[in-house]
């Protein structure tokens, strides 16, 4: 069996976990060291977290910040709220993106997909049109956000 995002995610959890016990933290508890791990990637908790990287969100669900980073405010992006809106003019678009973030979806260029620590050329973005929304859940959605996850640095144990 494949070693998924959510794998990843609770892996990192539980390497927290012993390092906080080993530090002198024997009361750690893995749940608090899941959600730690679920926000660093952009979740609001371990169950937001499950829930999307699981592939169990719907449309309208809270997808979380899990496709944003900061340093990506000076980068020209166009919000949208309604995915339709923003379908449409994705389609008009030659170096574009659809990304969802929280409740609402951004369109963004080649540019702030490398800023985040992904690969824009990566054959996973031609496999769902550039569109991380339509194909949610699917094989090539997986292999985004295990590389979207690697690109985040684990949350300092200190």
């Amino acid at each position: 069996m494949a070693h998924t995002p959510l794998d990843e995610l609770k892996a990192r959890a539980r390497i927290a976990l012993n390092a906080a016990r080993q530090g002198g933290s024997p009361d750690a508890k893995l749940r608090h060291s899941l959600n730690a791990a679920a926000r660093h990637a952009g979740f609001a908790h371990w169950d937001h977290a499950r829930a999307v990287l699981g592939g169990h969100a719907r449309p309208g669900d809270d997808f979380g910040a899990f496709w944003h980073a900061a340093g990506t405010g000076i980068l020209l992006n166009q919000w949208f709220v309604a995915y339709g809106e923003a379908r449409a003019i994705h389609a008009q678009m030659t170096d574009g993106y659809l990304l969802p973030y929280k409740r609402q979806f951004m369109l963004v260029r080649s540019d702030f997909i490398a800023v985040i620590g992904m690969n824009p050329l990566d054959a996973a973005w031609s496999e769902m049109g550039g569109d991380l929304v339509a194909g949610y859940a699917s094989a090539a959605w997986a292999r985004l956000a295990a590389q979207r996850l690697a690109a985040l640095r684990a949350p300092s144990l200190a």
